[in-house]
C-alpha cells in the first residue's frame, strides 16, 4: 500500500484533493441553500404553491448563491455540480422505472409516462413515490444545476490562483 501524509503529496495530487473537497463543499452548500429556500416557502403557509413557483425558486436561489460564493471564493469545481444533479435525477428515474404500476399508481403507464408524471408534470402525478417525485429528485437536481450555472456566471473573468497552476 502506497499511502503517505497529505504534506508529502505533490502539486498535482494536492490540486485534485482540493478540487474534490471543493466539489463536495459546493454540493453540500447548494443543497443547504435549496432546503432553506423550501423552508422559507413553507413559513408563509400558502394554501397552494404551484409546482412551477417551487421549481423557479429551486433554480434561482441556488443560482444566486452559487454566483455569490464563487465571486467571493473562486473555484472551478463549483461549476461541475450540474453533473451531480443529472446523476441524482437519473438514479431516481431508474428507481421509478423499476416500480410496479397498479391502481392509484400510474396504472397502464409506459416508461415515458412514469417519468413525466412523477418528475416533470406540473398538474398531474403518477402516484409513484407517494407524490413526492419532484421533492426527492427534480427540485434538488434543479438546485444543483442552478448552483452550477451561477458558479459558471460568477467565474467569468475571475482569476483562480490555485487551480490555474
Amino acid at each position: 500500500m502506497n499511502s503517505r501524509p497529505v504534506e508529502a503529496l505533490g502539486p498535482h495530487e494536492t490540486r485534485v484533493l482540493y478540487q474534490a473537497i471543493g466539489f463536495f463543499f459546493h454540493l453540500f452548500l447548494s443543497l443547504v441553500v435549496w432546503a432553506a429556500a423550501l423552508f422559507a416557502i413553507t413559513l408563509f403557509h400558502p394554501n397552494y404553491v404551484p409546482p412551477l413557483v417551487t421549481l423557479l425558486v429551486s433554480l434561482i436561489i441556488p443560482l444566486v448563491a452559487g454566483f455569490t460564493v464563487v465571486k467571493l471564493y473562486p473555484s472551478e469545481s463549483a461549476t461541475l455540480l450540474w453533473m451531480m444533479g443529472l446523476i441524482w435525477w437519473m438514479v431516481w428515474g431508474l428507481h421509478v422505472l423499476d416500480m410496479p404500476t397498479g391502481p392509484m399508481a400510474c396504472y397502464h403507464c409506459n416508461a415515458t409516462d412514469k417519468l413525466w408524471l412523477t418528475f416533470l408534470s406540473l398538474n398531474a402525478d403518477s402516484g409513484l413515490l407517494d407524490g413526492q417525485g419532484r421533492l426527492l429528485a427534480t427540485w434538488p437536481a434543479v438546485a444543483m444545476i442552478g448552483y452550477s450555472l451561477g458558479a459558471k456566471l460568477g467565474l467569468r473573468n475571475a482569476d483562480i490562483p490555485f487551480e490555474n497552476n
